[in-house]
């Protein structure tokens, strides 16, 4: 019997949530599952992530960082 294919479940402990509303808008950041801060840019996800002890090398990697609601260029609502 053969194993379906599944799609690609990313190993990545840091996820980038949608674009919320705020003044600038914002992105939550979540580390290992749980809420971590708050992002406005990718620096600041490059940020949380160190400040949580995670160095990442490149933010397009799915083993790095999982995106939600738009890629690394999202910062704004649509």
């Amino acid at each position: 019997m053969t194993e379906s294919a599944s799609p690609h479940i990313s190993s990545a402990r840091v996820t980038v949530l949608k674009v919320q509303p705020g003044d600038p808008p914002f992105r939550l950041v979540e580390i290992d599952g749980e809420l971590f801060g708050t992002a406005k840019s990718m620096t600041d996800v490059i940020l949380l992530a160190a400040a949580a002890g995670i160095t990442i090398h490149d933010l397009d990697d799915p083993d790095a960082v999982r995106w939600v609601g738009g890629g690394k260029f999202t910062w704004k609502l649509h």
